[in-house]
Parts: structure tokens; sequence; C-alpha cells
């Protein structure tokens, strides 16, 4: 669900964190079930910053291929990760913004920031047993909990980022990323 659909005439900047001068986008990053949508809406409630879910922004192909359950592969992701690096262009003109993104894999990150300072990465951490407690407890629209072995094993945790450990409550979970961000 995209909250923020640009900016009319007469209509304000999304405000910035306490702290920070600079226009920023917020990458929640994470296997399926992490609570990269729950924690990045109740970030954009907190901060006024429009929120962007990554799956959104899926060619149809993708969602037909994880709907048949099948994994995406590097060339499946590469085209939709450009479109989100491209839209976070547009996002840090505009203001600042939260995107929730798997981008399970370091090449991918590297994608979305694209050597912008003001892209920030958090890893939602958490483990296996309690992520797949999580997709069973709902439903996605296309996403299937059998495809979680499979994000787990094209997860390569990130050594540059913020990591928030999501053994809590999204609350909690929203809390800790915005003091890491300080604000």
């Amino acid at each position: 669900m995209h909250i923020f659909k640009g900016l009319g005439r007469g209509e304000e900047r999304p405000r910035a964190m306490a702290g920070h001068r600079e226009n920023q986008v917020v990458v929640l990053m994470g296997v399926c079930g992490s609570g990269k949508t729950t924690i990045g809406r109740l970030l954009a409630e907190q901060t006024g910053w429009p929120f962007y879910d990554g799956d959104d922004f899926h060619p149809p192909a993708n969602v037909e291929k994880m709907a048949r359950g099948e994994a995406l592969g590097d060339a499946d992701r590469q085209p939709w990760l450009e479109l989100l690096a491209r839209h976070i262009d547009q996002w840090l003109h505009a203001g600042s913004a939260i995107l929730a993104c798997s981008a399970l894999k370091e090449a991918y990150r590297r994608t979305l920031v694209g050597g912008r300072s003001q892209v920030r990465i958090v890893y939602l951490q958490g483990s296996k047993e309690l992520i797949r407690q999580r997709l069973a407890a709902r439903v996605h629209r296309y996403m299937p909990p059998t495809l979680l072995d499979s994000q787990f094993a094209a997860l390569e945790e990130p050594a540059n980022a913020l990591t928030v450990e999501v053994s809590s409550t999204p609350e909690a979970a929203a809390v800790q990323v915005r003091g890491l961000l300080g604000a």
C-alpha cells in the first residue's frame, strides 16, 4: 500500500525525524514475515514519512511465480530492484520515506543504496522458528509460507546495517528503529 502518492500544490513535504536535517530513505529489509510492512507503517505514522511496500512494485510475472510457490531468482529481482532504486531517487527529492523490501542479498542492497549516503538499511532479524510461526498465522496475497526456506537460503546478513531483533512486538521494534536512527 502506498501511503504517499506525491506532492501537489500547497502540500507540505514529509517532515524529517528529529535530529535529521537531510532527506533520507529507510529501507526495512528481512525475510518474509519479519515485520517489514507492519513496522514500516508504524514508523510512517510516527514520523509522517510516506511508506512504500516493495511488494507493490513487483511485475505481474514475479507475483505469479511466487503465487505458484516458486522462488524468485536474481534475474527476476534485478528489474524490480532497479525500479525501486529509481523511486528512491524520487522519494529523496521529495523528502524522506520508508521502504519495506526484502533486499536479501548484498548485491540487492547495493542496487537500492546506489552509493547514496541518505539511504539507511535496517535489518529486521528473527529466527527461522519465530518467522515460521508468524507466517503460519497470516495470509499474504501471494507469498506462501513454503517459500520461507528459500528466503533464509538467499539471505546474506548485512554487515553495514542497523539491526533490530523482531522477537518482541512491532511497536517495540519501531521504537528501536527510531532510536537507532536518532529520532
